[in-house]
């Protein structure tokens, strides 16, 4: 983003934080809506655009958006959105990307005020592994010569009564808006932020073999000194490292596998 819209979600995220002050219904509530929100100005691009024009005053763009949605939301949600509206942003895009990022926070926060945050997390980050070892799943909900309500219904049936619902929601709201990376990312840039909601970062291990829950530890405790913070630690087994790990945190990656060790092996004799 560049500095204005930068500046603009900044104000819009401290717009939720003051609207989230009830309970978890709240929250919850007002993650779907704003979900519902970004649904209708990806069908109506005539709308997104007007809601972000920065040639129109804040209060006229507010007005639209009471006129558009007021009384189909809930006040939390229309307060959220009113902020939104009124700010100065560098591209519609990313007004409307702030707009998913808050739907994404709210509900991760209404699932850490029901103190299921770390089973959201997990369960995030298992599905992207699973779609990555499947890829004809994969392909299936990536494949945008389909109507992504199509992708999100398979999604839907395949999650249905297996994860928490705050899972489910998110996931299938990343499916049906998919781009860049691919869907595993998508499901890893969730997971993520839940374990940022929680002043945590994430390391996503790869391991030769499953590691004991001992293994486990002793690495979280290791990163966390490294990087002074809490750290969650997701491994995913991959055989083809022979042996050792190779972890990833944020942009750095650390690769302490056998694979790893041999390459480094022969650049040096090259």
């Amino acid at each position: 983003m560049y500095a204005a819209s930068r500046e603009a979600s900044s104000r819009a995220r401290e717009a939720l934080r003051s609207a989230l002050t009830g309970s978890d219904t709240v929250a919850e509530t007002t993650g779907s809506e704003l979900f519902a929100v970004v649904a209708v100005l990806d069908d109506q691009r005539s709308l997104r655009v007007a809601l972000a024009d920065k040639s129109v005053s804040s209060s006229v763009r507010a007005e639209l958006a009471e006129r558009v949605f007021g009384g189909k939301v809930s006040a939390a949600t229309q307060a959220v959105l009113t902020t939104a509206v009124a700010q100065d942003w560098s591209r519609t895009r990313d007004f409307v990307d702030t707009l998913v990022l808050l739907g994404q926070e709210a509900l991760l926060r209404s699932a850490a005020d029901r103190g299921r945050i770390d089973a959201v997390e997990d369960e995030l980050f298992r599905l992207g592994r699973i779609v990555e070892d499947n890829p004809e799943l994969e392909q299936a909900l990536s494949d945008h010569g389909k109507p992504a309500s199509a992708r999100r219904e398979l999604l839907a049936r395949l999650l249905t009564g297996k994860v928490e619902d705050t899972t489910a929601k998110l996931a299938e709201q990343a499916v049906a808006r998919l781009r860049g990376n691919g869907v595993g990312a998508a499901f890893d840039h969730l997971s993520d932020l839940a374990a940022s909601l929680r002043d945590q970062i994430v390391a996503h291990v790869r391991a030769a073999v499953e590691m004991t829950p001992q293994q486990r530890e002793h690495l979280a405790a290791s990163l966390q000194r490294l990087y002074d913070k809490p750290v969650t630690v997701h491994v995913q087994v991959d055989p083809s490292l022979l042996a050792g790990v190779v972890v990833r945190v944020g942009d750095d990656l650390i690769d302490g596998s056998a694979v790893g060790r041999l390459r480094r092996l022969r650049q040096s004799l090259a």
